[in-house]
């Protein structure tokens, strides 16, 4: 443990069987416990730590207040061609969200589009998993996720909004192309990481309680006036991605679920990608790989900046962290113990 920063290092293997043996006690059979231990890892491990390590303690919680149920499957609703709706059955959001993606795909295979629409469904983590999930499996992917309502309208100070992660993703070299960004500046997650390490933000990422621009997370987190991307734009954004989610899944909208005690009953998108199935298939590759060399090529305002395309950063995470074990802020990982 440093004495500095109060950070303790986990290997992979032991973070896995520390999940693995806390979710079989609460209720998850043998392989949805494996599944979930390893996703709560991997992301742990590629440095998304706030859907990761620090967020296994609330998905413990959920399960314990009966919000997440252990033992559901998602069940089929409807389907029509290369759609599908899908819910959720309060089950496990990453274990879902698994299965929502392998759905798209297999629709994709044969269609050459898929898309599933699932609601009723739980926090799905880290929404970059199932990005990389089908990217990897040679798909491209788009897909989001409504969330309780925690930004405000461009012009408003009350949350009506979700900041309604969106994932898009395509496959690269041996690994994938990634982005995933969350509909506000800093996801609450993120926030909450920096407050718990008493860090303030890079840049501005909300209002605080009064009104004023800030980058004290505490504060944000207080007012719960978050700043969307690209201002109005992302306002909008954010809009749009509900009104979709709950279309396409027949499910609930930020607002309905902003009206539970807690963020649950969600509704997402999933869709895939079979790039294999286009004309041009043959030179894609080739036409991805003079875009990023391209791209590397930019003019970095200072020599330490590195330019990276989205998901690069979190490939050069994985290998450090691999090596050299997961950084965990001790209270973060006594609290998981205590589980």
């Amino acid at each position: 443990m440093s004495a500095e920063n109060n950070t303790l290092v986990i290997t992979k293997n032991e973070m896995f069987q520390t999940f693995k043996k806390i979710l079989l006690k609460h209720g998850l059979e043998e392989k949805k416990a494996e599944t979930c231990a390893d996703i709560f890892t991997i992301n742990s491990l590629d440095g998304i730590y706030t859907h990761g390590v620090n967020r296994f303690p609330r998905f413990i919680k959920y399960l314990q207040g009966g919000f997440v149920k252990p033992d559901a499957e998602p069940s089929l609703v409807s389907k029509f061609g290369a759609i599908e709706q899908w819910d959720g059955n309060l089950g496990p959001g990453p274990l879902n969200a698994i299965h929502a993606t392998e759905r798209a795909m297999s629709l994709a295979a044969e269609n050459g589009i898929g898309c599933v629409g699932l609601a009723n469904t739980n926090h799905w983590m880290r929404g970059g998993t199932y990005g990389w999930q089908a990217a990897k499996a040679g798909f491209v992917f788009i897909g989001w996720t409504n969330t309780i309502a925690n930004m405000p309208a461009w012009g408003a100070t009350d949350a009506k909004l979700g900041n309604n992660p969106l994932v898009m993703a395509l496959p690269f070299e041996n690994e994938a192309i990634v982005l995933d960004m969350a509909m506000s500046q800093y996801s609450f997650g993120a926030m909450e990481l920096a407050a718990m390490k008493g860090e303030k933000l890079s840049v501005i990422g909300g209002y605080d309680v009064e009104g004023n621009l800030t980058d004290d997370p505490n504060a944000i987190l207080k007012s719960w006036r978050s700043m969307p991307v690209g201002y109005w734009k992302g306002a909008g954004l954010s809009l749009l991605l509900d009104i979709l989610s709950a279309v396409l899944s027949g499910g609930l909208s930020t607002h309905e679920i902003s009206k539970e005690e807690v963020e649950y009953r969600l509704s997402q998108v999933y869709i895939a990608i079979d790039v294999k199935k286009l004309g041009n298939h043959s030179a894609i590759t080739a036409a991805v790989e003079r875009i990023i060399e391209d791209y590397h090529q930019s003019n970095p305002i200072s020599e330490e900046k590195k330019i990276t395309f989205p998901g690069e950063r979190v490939l050069n995470t994985r290998e450090k962290n691999t090596a050299s074990g997961i950084p965990v802020l001790k209270n973060v990982w006594e609290e998981i113990l205590s589980l």
